[in-house]
């Protein structure tokens, strides 16, 4: 530095004649001023407080309501409604008629033969009962005899009239239990039967207790056009659902990480997209731990229930369910973003004293934006959450010949904590 001084005394105290030669050198001592010039070096740090306060651990999924508390209201028959006796939202009981529908001559058909099917199912109950009571009797005629003449007789087990008479009653014993359960065949062939029956009525009435919903009838409709078989319900046209009390129920998708998690009775928040303005609550009834793979993606389905009803929640709305899977209270907090991993340690920068400094510490559990600090921290202590390096040139504003190497610099930084920052 001094060398470049006494060049430019040199030449200012020569007699130089040539104006350009001046020009020339005047331009490299500007540039050596700008490189030579003092420098100094500014870090911004934006910190917080560590602070004591409640953290819930929570896991997302993505799903959708499911049907539930429904019972559809459905009908075989075809034809031409001719009365409805509900509208929506009335109450109504198990057999309480809900419209009656005049047959064209396919629903005719089918309702005859359902009601064939339903007579030869009654009948063939019948020849199963009567079938029993003969073979009860045949059992204990063959028990008796085996008492009073094999036994009575105090035959040996491997006398031949001893294992005759014992193979009788085993084998009437046998016919009587599987008659038994012919009769529970029967009974469900003639259940069956009855259900389809119902299904091609005329008059449709209410499968059970509750409220009419989604009805889709009204009078002089036609309905049934679409309806081909008289005996597959699920060809069966649905005229409405109705609901009984109980809370709705959703289904949600986890992932292999997240399922091992989620334990049936805990707490979630349920956002429905269409419904954005609200946020309900409910919690995990059933987790389906075999799960599914779809795509090469593994999915295990998790069932919670609302806590409360809403008219407004339907089923299918898409929804994403936040399920809470830890809290705790009274603990230590910091944002994630002062979190930094070093040589597989966590670590946290502070301020102490205007210095920075790093601190190793132990982590808990973490909320989407904060984590707990079990140990290597206190309360109220300053920790740098991001922090930035600047530089800037000092000179004189006079000539840059006069004063080049006069220049004075300083060192500065400026602090922010809680989001005010000051200069120090």
């Amino acid at each position: 530095m001094k060398n470049i001084k006494s060049i430019v005394e040199k030449i200012f105290s020569s007699r130089i004649k040539y104006p350009i030669t001046l020009i020339i050198l005047a331009a490299v001592l500007f540039a050596g001023y700008k490189i030579f010039s003092n420098k100094s070096g500014k870090t911004t740090y934006q910190t917080t407080k560590v602070e004591l306060g409640t953290i819930i651990s929570t896991t997302s999924a993505s799903g959708q309501v499911i049907s539930s508390n429904l019972v559809s209201i459905n009908t075989n028959a075809s034809g031409i409604v001719s009365k409805v006796y509900v509208k929506e939202g009335d109450s109504v009981k198990a057999g309480q008629k809900i419209l009656d529908i005049n047959l064209d001559p396919s629903g005719k058909l089918k309702n005859t033969s359902a009601w064939s099917s339903y007579l030869s199912a009654k009948n063939s109950l019948d020849s199963a009962k009567t079938s029993l009571y003969s073979l009860d009797s045949q059992m204990w005629a063959a028990n008796q005899k085996f008492i009073n003449d094999a036994v009575a007789r105090n035959l040996p087990t491997n006398d031949p009239t001893y294992i005759q008479q014992s193979d009788d009653w085993n084998s009437a014993e046998s016919k009587y239990k599987n008659q038994q359960n012919a009769i529970a065949q029967s009974q469900a062939n003639l259940n069956n039967a009855w259900l389809t029956y119902q299904l091609s009525s005329p008059t449709l009435v209410a499968p059970s207790d509750g409220v009419i919903s989604s009805l889709t009838v009204a009078e002089g409709m036609i309905i049934g056009s679409g309806i081909t078989s008289s005996t597959d319900s699920s060809t069966s046209q649905r005229v409405g659902v109705i609901q009984s009390p109980g809370n709705p129920l959703s289904s949600f998708n986890l992932s292999e990480v997240d399922v091992l998690k989620v334990k049936t009775g805990q707490k979630a928040t349920i956002s429905i997209d269409s419904l954005s303005d609200k946020t309900f609550t409910g919690k995990t009834v059933s987790i389906d731990r075999t799960g599914s793979i779809t795509s090469g993606v593994t999915n295990y389905p998790v069932i919670i229930q609302f806590d409360t009803n809403a008219p407004d929640i339907l089923p299918n709305m898409s929804a994403t369910a936040n399920i809470i899977i830890d809290r705790k209270d009274n603990v230590l907090l910091v944002p994630n973003g002062a979190i930094q991993l070093l040589n597989g340690q966590s670590t946290v920068r502070i301020l102490k004293d205007g210095k920075e400094q790093s601190v190793t510490v132990e982590t808990g559990i973490s909320s989407d934006s904060q984590t707990e600090i079990i140990s290597g921290l206190n309360e109220n202590e300053e920790v740098i959450i991001s922090s930035s390096t600047s530089t800037t040139a000092t000179s004189s504003t006079s000539s840059p010949f006069g004063n080049v190497f006069g220049g004075r610099g300083g060192a500065t930084f400026i602090r922010s904590t809680g989001g005010s920052s000051q200069r120090n």
